[in-house]
């Protein structure tokens, strides 16, 4: 199995979220982060801003899924047609073990 972890926009969230649960993956988890990439914030006349806001969204799915997912994620996230800086990272981890905690059953 595979976690696919997206920081994504958060403006970019619904439609991700949208697309994911029409391609068959419902099960998400979003979390509302702030942080900053390399392009080190934001600065706006004498402002900087270091802490942008983002989400991550998790989604664990089988190895032969993998690219569904992340294409999914990738084609909702990119900002116009070429993308943008701060358009985000997609992170894929394998998935050693996975337990339900209600029954304690082991999935793999």
């Amino acid at each position: 199995m595979k976690l696919i972890r997206a920081i994504i926009r958060p403006e970019k969230v619904a439609t991700v979220l949208t697309e994911l649960n029409d391609a068959g993956f419902p099960a998400v988890t979003k979390i509302d982060v702030v942080g900053r990439g390399k392009q080190r914030g934001i600065k706006v006349g004498d402002i900087s801003y270091d802490e942008i806001p983002k989400n991550i969204l998790m989604v664990v799915c089988e190895n032969e899924y993998k690219d569904d997912v992340v294409g999914v994620i990738k084609r909702e996230s990119k900002t116009g047609e070429k993308g943008a800086f701060g358009d985000g990272k997609i992170f894929v981890s394998d998935v050693d073990e996975v337990y339900t905690i209600s029954s304690g059953e082991s999935k793999l």
